[in-house]
């Protein structure tokens, strides 16, 4: 699922709920950096955490 990840998207950490909504700021060669509302930029090793997915919000 990491793979599929891109910029823009909205994720959660599963191991952070109070982290809040993350926005997919890059996803390159499976580390992904996450913007959080509350824990602000993070870099995410895909190959341990299994981010999950939130649909788009409505604009």
């Amino acid at each position: 699922m990491n793979t599929l990840l891109e910029p823009g998207m909205l994720v959660r950490h599963p191991g952070q709920p109070d982290w809040g909504t993350g926005q997919v700021q890059s996803n390159v060669k499976g580390r992904i950096t996450v913007n959080f509302e509350h824990a602000g930029k993070v870099l995410i090793d895909g190959s341990r955490v299994q981010l999950q997915l939130l649909p788009d919000l409505p604009k």
